[in-house]
Formats: structure tokens, C-alpha cells, sequence
């Protein structure tokens, strides 16, 4: 037998998908030494090099050691990585595959055991859907609706692992639960019971056939996470002294979940054929549920998942994703860089150490547009206990398992969607609902309109900082299901992203906005991004009825130049470059209008200053017989002042792109170049020609003016 030495472990750590969490000031290690049983060497990842990197030091034979020294890591070249991942893989060959026929042909071999299953199952639920019955017999259904809500969430609970999944999916879908059941259904925990310890340790030791002691120096006794699929570890690596969390995967968790999925199934299909009240396809719906959950049984999978979202996101110094032990790592063995954090809602905590609770959520913000709008990987499950603030203020991303992605089109879809419910476009806003495949092809958005206008009359009537996020999905909800929406899982799920987010920081600003602090990112995008589809949303966005919405820019630039990664080069030339570009006639015509007009307004703005820098004297002498004895001009006081606006907007503008932190006045350069392309030549002249015609126009006017006798009254 090992002999065992009891230390205390320091400090309030969060990990993985846990839910159910324990202070680790309480938590025990377990130091292994002098095991009696044939010694294996370890499987090593990033094993310490010969050119000064430390060796790790063994433990002291004392009976009251002091904790195992943290070594430097080193991380291994890519060649040594990449092999190490290789052989995670190798353990993971024959992880399962979410396959409705294979389960099919298992669990119905099995009629007894599907039997009581299915028994317990329709007991749980034959006895909820007796209850709305009831209520719906007694017009009660929507005065009971909170309350049932909060008795299925406490029913999937009971039922296990693969009901805790299916209410969190749930929780995520407006075009299937009313608004109350997805509250409630948010609000689900994975209050499941530990498995034993010993079985843990030995699940370890089998997954990745070595000895526990060959592996770590010590292992808390206990987890300091549980969850519905597995539960989680603190340990040191023995080779290196890095501090880990080992997450092991619960036992018969597979079994148990293929077998719920088989009897799930066999209900989605009776739904499919007699409940034709419900529009969506439920059998296809579980099928992609169930696909998802059994990618998060295969661990090697979550790792590549970690590893590809610290790739795109953890370039930002206040993101932090952890890294992952491959030689550690199987299907049902994860091993990954410990993370010291605080949850996001824990607000005192967190301001306890310097921090502030809302610059985390305006990072977890701005990482969430980003994986939706950018590359479309994302994380799926961000509920609190997988954001953790870290004492150097960094926003920590745990639990892997579930990821989604963003359709390229559906990216650039989902920006012109904001673009159309800014300009109040809802026959534009219905006909997204195509490109975002929320709808087939063959539904009639007609009726959906007035849904969409009323809604949003009402919504927009507030500003983007008063706007509240949350009231903004569940309106949409509400609509989504009334009508034969199919809401793909990713746009539901960065929908409840966000939610959460917005949430989090209501605890610390019950004035918090998440679209306001959204805004400025949709800007920069639209102001800089080069695709084809934003340059046209952009278009759509800036003109109206022929004219050029100045105010539109304005903000744009005002708000984009908050986002700390937007540059005024980005956008500057792309909008050239289109304005050029050979198709671009339609857009000339109305640019060359808008040119022409802000070149008078700088024109007779000029001279209306100069009149005004003038002494008295001065004005009657040289604009005297002007016919106008309010200023230079033959202009109603109205179109003054709207042309002096137009011409200080315009410098507002200017002025903004000047502020911008990247600007450069060698920016103005490949403009330049773009300028004395032949087609900009022609376009210059036509915009000169424009203003001398429009200039000219004016002088006549005024001479006419001047020289016209003005008419004698009769008497």
C-alpha cells in the first residue's frame, strides 16, 4: 500500500463543467510514495530540455511535507506537440460515434432493461404532462406556467445526465419553450452525485496505463468539481511540478446515455407523426443533441477543441484559455493547465482583488462577437462556472466539450440583420430569416411582418444604451414561436451567451447594456471589413432615398473608434476601392450628389465666415445691394444653417479618423494611389464639374438678386 501524507491546499478554484463546487481550502492532497507495484516511466509531454530548464524535486521524506515546487513549463517545440497528440489520439480510437442505428441495434436487444428505463422515464413525465393537461382543461396554463417550469427543471434533474443535457439545450431554444420554461430551464444544475474516488484513480491508471504515482506527485483525495459526464481533480505532475486539473469521465456514463437517446428517439418519432402542432423536425433536433453529447465523451476531442480556441482567441492579452497535457489526455482522461479564478458572478470576491466585475464582461463580450462574427467557433456552455476571472484580471474560458460554429454566410447574414432592424427594414429583416436558415424557402414571411414591426416599433423606441439585451431575445422568442421557426443551436446559443454576459454584469451596473457595449464592434466591422456583403449592408446603412446620411457615418466612426482594435486606414480605403470599382455606377451617382454638395457647403461656409470675421463697415461696403440684409447669401435662414451643419459634420468626421490611434497621415498614400486610377480621375472631374455648375448657379443668383429692382408698392 501507498503511504499516505495529508497537506492543505491554498486557495478558491473553479474547473471544467463543474457545477456542484468545493472550497479547496477544505480539499486534502494525497501524496503517493513508495507505492509496492512494478514501476512504469511516465509518458512525459513537453519533457524538460537539457539547456537550463529545471528539474523537477521530489518530494520530502518528511511525515508533514511542504508542497511540491512549481517548475517552469516549457512548452515542446510543434513537432514534440504534435506527436504527443498524436498518441491522445491513438487512445482514442475507439471512442464512440453518435450513430441512431448502432444504439438502435444495442438497447433493442435489451427489452427489460429499456423496459424499466422507460417506465421510470414516463412516470417522471407522464405525471408533469397530466399536470398541464389539467391546466389546460382549467384555463390555468398560463397562470401555472412559472410553476411547472420550475417542476420539469427539478424532474430532468432527478432522471439524470442525459436530461440535465437535454433541459440546458432546451434552455437555449425559443422556437420550442415559451419564455418561462427557457428561464427556468437556464437556471438547471448539475447537481449529480460524486462517483467513487477509487474508481476515478483506477480510470486513470487504465485509460492511460501507467502507475497514479508515475503521473502525479500528489492528487486531491477528493473532486473539486462534479458534473453530469465527470468530475474533476487538483495534482501535480510529477516530472514537472506544474499544477493540473484531471477531469475523469463518470463510469457506464455512455451506457447509460445511449440507451436515454434510444428511448428518446422512439418519442421524437411519435411526435414527428401525430403532434402536428409542433413545426419543427424533433427527431432531427435530437439527433444533433445527441451528436453533440457524444462528442463531449470523447476528452481528446474537447483538447483539439481547447487547443483550436486558444489558437483564434487567446491572441488578446485579457483572454486566457489553459493548455492541454496530451500525454495525459484520452477519451475519458483530460488533463489541463489549472486555472486560478474567481466565477463571474461571485462580484465581491472578484472586486475584492482590484478587479471590476464589468471590464471582464466587456472582454467576455467582445471574445463572444468575435468567435460568432469571425471565425464562428464557439464555445457553447457559458454558463458562470466556465468564465472565471483570474487574479491578474484575465478572463478565463474553461470546458470544451460542447463547441458550435457559425456558417460563413450566416456571419455576415446575422451584421446585415443589425443593419436592416437599425434602418427599420422588416420586410428585409423577414427575408434573413432565409439566409439565416431559420426558415425554409417555402414559408410565406408575410404574416411574420406586422409580429416584426410591432415588436420592434416599440423595442427601438429606446436608445442602443437603453435597450435592454434580454428583453430584446425574448420578444424575438415570443415570435420565433408563433411562427414555424427552425432557430439553428448556433444562433441560440450566442443568443444565450450574451444573455448570460448581460446578466453578469447587471449584478454590478443595473444600467449595464449589452448592445451598447456590442455596438462598437458592429461598427468597426461594417466601417472596415472588405467583404462584399458588408460593403452592400454598409451602403444600405449610409444612404436612403439618394442621400447620405451623415449622422449615420458620424456615429459609425464614433462608435467604431471605441473598439480598441478598429483603424482608420481599414476604413478609409476599402470604401475607395469600392467607389471605384467597375460597377460601381450607382453608388458614383449618388456619391458624386453628395460630393458636390459638401464641396458647396465648404464653399459658402467659407464665405459666410470671412463675412462674419468682417467689421460692419466692412460687410455693408462690399455686400451692399445683396438684396439679402441678413448675411452674404441669397439663402432662406433654413438652408443656411442646414448647409454650415452639413459642412461641420463633415469636419466632425474628419476629425474622428484623425483620433483614431492608428492614424497616419501616410495612410492617405495608397489613397492617393487609388485616386489616380482613371477611374477616380473621371470621377473628380464629374464631382468638379458638379460644384462649379452648382457654384455658378449661385453667383447668378445672387447677381439677379442684386441687380433686380425691387418692385414699387401700389398706392
Amino acid at each position: 500500500m501507498a503511504s499516505i501524507v495529508v497537506g492543505q491546499s491554498l486557495g478558491l478554484t473553479l474547473v471544467g463543467d463543474g457545477v456542484s463546487l468545493r472550497n479547496s481550502r477544505k480539499s486534502k492532497f494525497v501524496f503517493l510514495r513508495n507505492r509496492k507495484r512494478l514501476t512504469r516511466a511516465a509518458l512525459v509531454q513537453a519533457r524538460p530540455r537539457e539547456d537550463g530548464a529545471s528539474t523537477p524535486t521530489p518530494p520530502p521524506s518528511s511525515s508533514r511535507p511542504t508542497p511540491a515546487p512549481v517548475v517552469q513549463y516549457k512548452r515542446a517545440d510543434l513537432a514534440d506537440d504534435l506527436q504527443a497528440e498524436a498518441r491522445a489520439l491513438g487512445r482514442a480510437v475507439d471512442a464512440s460515434i453518435y450513430s441512431p442505428e448502432l444504439i438502435a441495434r444495442k438497447h433493442g436487444s435489451q427489452p427489460i432493461k429499456a423496459l424499466r428505463r422507460s417506465v421510470e422515464i414516463l412516470t417522471a413525465l407522464g405525471g408533469f404532462a397530466l399536470k398541464l393537461g389539467i391546466d389546460q382543461r382549467q384555463g390555468k396554463l398560463e397562470v401555472n406556467m412559472k410553476k411547472r417550469a420550475g417542476e420539469l427543471r427539478r424532474i430532468f434533474t432527478r432522471l439524470g445526465p442525459t436530461f440535465v443535457k437535454l433541459g440546458q439545450g432546451l434552455s437555449t431554444r425559443p422556437d420550442l419553450c415559451p419564455p418561462d420554461y427557457l428561464e427556468e430551464l437556464a437556471e438547471l444544475q448539475d447537481a449529480l452525485p460524486t462517483f467513487p474516488d477509487a474508481e476515478a484513480f483506477a480510470c486513470i491508471e487504465r485509460e492511460l496505463d501507467l502507475p497514479l504515482e508515475s503521473i502525479f506527485s500528489n492528487i486531491s483525495p477528493d473532486p473539486i468539481a462534479a458534473a453530469s459526464l465527470g468530475q474533476v481533480y487538483k495534482a501535480h505532475l510529477r516530472y514537472s511540478g506544474q499544477v493540473v486539473a484531471v477531469k475523469v469521465q463518470r463510469p457506464g456514463i455512455e451506457e447509460a446515455i445511449g440507451l436515454d437517446f434510444y428511448l428518446i428517439r422512439g418519442l421524437g418519432k411519435l411526435i414527428n407523426k401525430y403532434a402536428d402542432f409542433i413545426t419543427t423536425d424533433v427527431l432531427a433536433l435530437i439527433d444533433e443533441f445527441a451528436c453533440r453529447v457524444y462528442q463531449e465523451l470523447n476528452y481528446v476531442q474537447e483538447a483539439q477543441n481547447a487547443r483550436r480556441f486558444k489558437k483564434l482567441y487567446a491572441d488578446k492579452a485579457d483572454v486566457l484559455v489553459p493548455d492541454i497535457f496530451w500525454d495525459y489526455t484520452s477519451r475519458k482522461v483530460l488533463t489541463m493547465e489549472w486555472v486560478e479564478g474567481t466565477k463571474l458572478n461571485e462580484q465581491v470576491a472578484i472586486e475584492s482583488q482590484g478587479l471590476k466585475v464589468l471590464d471582464l464582461v466587456n472582454t467576455g463580450i467582445q471574445c463572444s462577437l468575435r468567435q460568432l462574427l469571425e471565425y464562428g467557433f464557439f464555445h457553447a456552455d457559458p454558463h458562470p462556472g466556465n468564465l472565471l476571472a483570474t487574479p491578474d484580471g484575465k478572463l478565463a474560458f474553461l470546458d470544451f466539450g460542447m463547441m458550435s460554429e457559425t456558417p460563413e454566410e450566416a456571419r455576415f447574414a446575422i451584421i446585415g440583420h443589425v443593419v436592416h432592424l437599425v434602418n427599420r427594414d422588416y420586410e428585409a429583416m423577414a427575408r434573413d430569416y432565409y439566409a439565416l436558415k431559420f426558415l425554409s424557402p417555402d414559408v410565406d414571411v408575410t404574416p411574420i411582418i406586422p409580429a416584426l414591426r410591432d415588436f420592434f416599433d416599440d423595442a427601438l423606441n429606446y436608445t442602443v444604451s437603453e435597450l435592454n439585451f434580454k428583453t430584446l431575445v425574448d420578444g424575438l422568442g415570443a415570435v420565433f414561436y408563433q411562427y414555424p421557426f427552425d432557430v439553428p443551436a448556433y444562433y441560440a446559443l450566442i443568443l444565450r451567451s450574451l444573455t448570460v454576459l448581460e446578466g453578469l454584469a447587471l449584478y454590478a451596473d443595473p444600467d449595464f447594456k449589452v448592445l451598447a457595449a456590442s455596438y462598437p464592434y458592429f461598427a468597426k466591422r461594417l466601417l472596415t471589413d472588405q467583404n462584399p456583403y458588408l460593403r452592400d449592408a454598409l451602403i444600405e446603412l449610409l444612404f436612403k432615398d439618394g442621400k447620405f446620411r451623415w449622422n449615420r457615418l458620424e456615429n459609425l466612426l464614433q462608435q467604431g473608434s471605441k473598439d480598441r482594435d478598429f483603424s482608420s486606414k481599414d476604413a478609409l480605403q476599402p470604401v475607395l476601392k469600392l467607389l471605384l470599382d467597375p460597377n460601381g455606377e450607382e453608388l458614383r451617382l449618388l456619391v458624386i450628389k453628395e460630393a458636390v454638395r459638401v464641396s458647396e457647403a465648404f464653399a459658402l461656409g467659407s464665405v459666410v465666415d470671412t463675412y462674419n470675421s468682417m467689421p460692419e463697415f466692412m460687410r455693408s461696403l462690399v455686400f451692399n445691394g445683396n438684396g439679402n440684409g441678413n448675411g452674404p447669401l441669397t439663402m432662406n435662414p433654413t438652408e443656411l444653417e442646414s448647409t454650415l451643419e452639413l459642412r461641420d459634420q463633415v469636419a466632425r468626421i474628419w476629425g474622428l479618423l484623425q483620433s483614431s490611434e492608428s492614424f497616419d497621415p501616410a495612410i492617405l498614400q495608397p489613397i492617393v494611389q487609388v485616386l489616380q486610377q482613371p477611374e477616380a480621375r473621371r470621377l473628380g472631374g464629374r464631382v468638379a464639374g458638379g460644384v462649379g455648375q452648382r457654384l455658378a448657379a449661385r453667383f447668378l443668383q445672387q447677381l439677379l438678386r442684386a441687380t433686380t429692382p425691387s418692385p414699387t408698392p401700389v398706392t
